[in-house]
């Protein structure tokens, strides 16, 4: 398949890490650089250190190798930007600006930019519909709701092609937990299979939506490579693959690992969960190109558990 030179920000991200990866097997080894402010113990491909608060160090590895798409994945998340929030303010705004400004001056064809459903704050009852009034409760959130209005302000202005997904909470077993308040979903797989007890920071009955990662995958891409004339949002898509509570995913887990043990002590971050919608409205994702989840709660236990033994050596029980 032939394609543009595609640049990845924040590749050493939960997320980035395996976006790179999958847009490599798509578009080869040579066509993706990825780049963070550290470089990983084992870089593979073409990788670039970067620090995306510095706009020129940006804009000359764009010019190096010709990029016409940049996915920018850096950011401080939800429950680590509450420890600094000016902190996180500055970061997450300056490297997006600078994403804009650079994918402006150098005719960058098309950038995608991920929000959160933490762009909605506790107005919303239960359902978080496509259009639904943003009221964020943190600063990360307030941050994406920023930038989902500048990626609107800068396709109108400039034509810049900007896409955007609200990702709910992702799912996967190849990197650790970054910070955010639905990362207990991860830790909580690492812990059932090294055959820990785990201590959840929410409450039982908090049920937050939910993504695994092979869907939050084919999502990004495939808005990415649909024709612009079918994207109608320009601030940010709704985003949905499944909802569950702690109590529930324990019990999804048990089905594969019966002793595997949960206690709650909720902590800051469910004040944070308690301003969040429940579930997610994304049929505007699904009319305007094509989407739809594949992976169920069970489904992606099954997988989870699959890879984290293997991570871990443990043998099936």
């Amino acid at each position: 398949m032939k394609t543009d030179c595609v640049l990845v920000i924040g590749a050493n991200g939960q997320i980035g890490s395996v976006l790179v990866e999958y847009l490599r097997e798509i578009y080869g080894l040579g066509k993706v650089v990825a780049t963070d402010i550290r470089m990983p113990e084992f870089p593979t491909g073409i990788f670039e250190q970067l620090d995306a608060t510095n706009a020129g160090e940006m804009a000359a590895i764009v010019k190096k190798y010709g990029i016409t798409q940049i996915y920018h994945l850096a950011a401080i998340l939800s429950a680590k930007g509450e420890q600094d929030p000016l902190r996180t303010w500055q970061i997450n705004m300056q490297t997006y600006f600078n994403v804009l400004e650079v994918a402006r001056e150098n005719g960058v064809s098309k950038v995608f930019y991920p929000s959160s459903i933490a762009v909605f704050g506790d107005r919303i009852d239960t359902l978080a519909e496509q259009w639904s009034y943003l009221d964020p409760a943190t600063v990360y959130g307030i941050s994406k709701a920023a930038g989902e209005n500048w990626s609107n302000y800068y396709f109108k202005r400039y034509g810049v092609d900007i896409r955007s997904l609200r990702y709910p909470g992702i799912i996967g077993y190849q990197s650790m937990p970054g910070g955010g308040t639905t990362d207990y979903a991860v830790d909580i797989y690492h812990k059932a299979v090294k055959g820990e007890a785990f201590e959840c920071f929410l409450k039982p009955e908090t049920t937050l939506p939910m993504i695994y990662i092979s869907d939050a995958m084919d999502a990004t891409v495939r808005l990415m490579e649909a024709p612009a004339e079918k994207i109608s949002v320009r601030t940010s898509y709704n985003l949905a693959g499944m909802s569950f509570s702690p109590q529930e995913i324990a019990q999804s887990i048990q089905k594969i690992i019966p002793g595997f043990a949960i206690t709650y002590k909720p902590d800051f971050r469910q004040t944070i969960a308690d301003s969040w919608p429940q579930e997610i409205d994304d049929s505007q994702a699904r009319k305007d190109w094509g989407w739809r989840p594949t992976y169920s709660l069970d489904k992606m236990t099954e997988e989870m558990v699959s890879e984290l033994r293997k991570k871990y050596q443990v043998v099936n029980e």
